[in-house]
């Protein structure tokens, strides 16, 4: 499914004076595509992906999905957020399930779509665990199982893998692009990590500070299958590298 994002702002109340997030953001994402978002902190990043999965409305312009426009949060997009925010009473099986009940689409497909994630995300065996016997990088791994349980054909990620330690969110970005290729979805990936965005992603779009805007948008070259091997690429280091400079200025990076 294509995503749309043609003119939009937005604007908070925030008592004495309106906060302006994003202003003038138009950006269109193809079928099947990573794109990632990165910018300083407050540029608006999360608030644009709230924008298209329609947990809030934009003050001007539009957000559409295969050409309908985004009113309310959508049976096929799937969002996974930085907690996993798991249910703590429930097994792991019930967690992914979650969403199946919510649907009223409980039956043996579910489960066998649950089982299945699971077993492809490295937790089979873990089904009747609870959160607080799993690893954060275990937990996030069920938030995304639940995340794909009703098979969304758009997934947005607000910083998934931000609380992780360096190596578990390694292993997790490389079990993202795993999952990706063997179940394609249109994905929108909010990261506050460059190395990261650059190693996921087809395009990279870098926001202003507040109010956001698009900077620029930087395709990224490397071939697939990806690995943190490419690091050494020398259009990873240039990507890398344009994108800090984007983000940070020349002079800055200088000091």
């Amino acid at each position: 499914m294509t995503i749309v994002i043609d003119d939009v702002a937005k604007v908070f109340d925030a008592g004495d004076e309106d906060v302006v997030a994003i202003n003038g953001v138009s950006l269109a994402i193809a079928k099947h595509e990573f794109v990632a978002l990165v910018g300083p902190s407050g540029c608006g990043k999360s608030t644009l992906l709230r924008l298209v999965v329609g947990l809030v409305k934009p003050s001007r312009g539009r957000v559409a999905i295969d050409g309908a426009p985004v009113v309310d949060p959508r049976a096929d997009t799937g969002i996974v957020f930085q907690a996993p925010t798991l249910l703590p009473w429930a097994t792991i099986l019930d967690n992914v399930l979650f969403p199946m009940k919510l649907m009223g689409r409980m039956d043996a497909r579910a489960l066998k779509q649950a089982r299945a994630l699971l077993r492809l995300t490295g937790l089979e065996g873990f089904e009747k665990r609870y959160p607080r016997e799993l690893s954060g990088g275990m937990q996030q791994r069920a938030g995304i199982c639940r995340a794909l349980v009703h098979d969304p054909e758009i997934l947005l990620m607000d910083e998934p893998f931000g609380a992780l330690d360096a190596l578990t969110r390694e292993e997790m970005t490389l079990e993202l692009l795993r999952i990706w290729s063997e179940r394609p979805k249109t994905i929108l990936f909010v990261t506050h990590s460059i190395p990261e965005a650059v190693i996921l992603a087809d395009r990279v779009v870098v926001m202003s500070p507040r109010p956001g805007r698009i900077a620029e948008i930087v395709d990224v070259p490397l071939p697939r299958p990806r690995s943190f091997a490419q690091e050494a690429d020398p259009v990873f280091q240039d990507r890398t590298q344009h994108i800090r400079t984007l983000i940070f200025g020349r002079d800055r990076l200088a000091a």
